[in-house]
């Protein structure tokens, strides 16, 4: 397991700055901060190689290309060994953007996108609750999003 690092306030700094715009230029950081663009290319490789920073995306408006239902489904599985198959048929899903084996009712909890509830019901009648191994779904419907984001460093 990985020991848990420390940041320190020129670490925070740049990363609240992209994460909040992963594109933000590093000069710019950097005149903000004071040091050279090269000490933050430094940190982020150092912040990188400690598994701190995962990576970085473009984050795609689901609405605009059609995708207005977003559901979360519980899973109930008829058994815990199916869990592994399961979760392969779940990947071949497209609409299936999250999944997370959890503790309590359901056995897996996914994040699904849809066109619309039409759609949504054809991904789980079609889908979903033909995976064998899957005894049923409860499905609740986002009907709005507030809050979207990472953990406050």
């Amino acid at each position: 397991m990985k020991k848990e690092i420390e940041i320190d306030g020129i670490d925070k700094i740049i990363l609240n700055n992209l994460m909040k715009d992963a594109r933000t230029p590093i000069l710019s950081i950097a005149r903000e901060i004071g040091i050279s663009g090269a000490a933050i290319h430094q940190r982020l490789r150092k912040l990188e190689a400690s598994g701190l920073i995962s990576g970085s995306k473009f984050v795609i408006n689901p609405k605009v290309l059609g995708f207005k239902t977003l559901a979360f489904v519980g899973i109930f599985l008829d058994s815990s060994s199916k869990y592994k198959e399961a979760i392969n048929r779940l990947k071949e899903i497209d609409e299936v953007i999250e999944s997370h084996y959890t503790t309590g009712n359901y056995a897996i909890f996914v994040k699904i996108l849809c066109r619309d509830n039409e759609h949504l019901m054809q991904v789980l009648n079609r889908n979903i609750q033909n995976i064998k191994g899957v005894s049923r779904t409860e499905t609740f419907i986002s009907l709005d999003q507030q809050i979207d984001r990472q953990i406050k460093i």
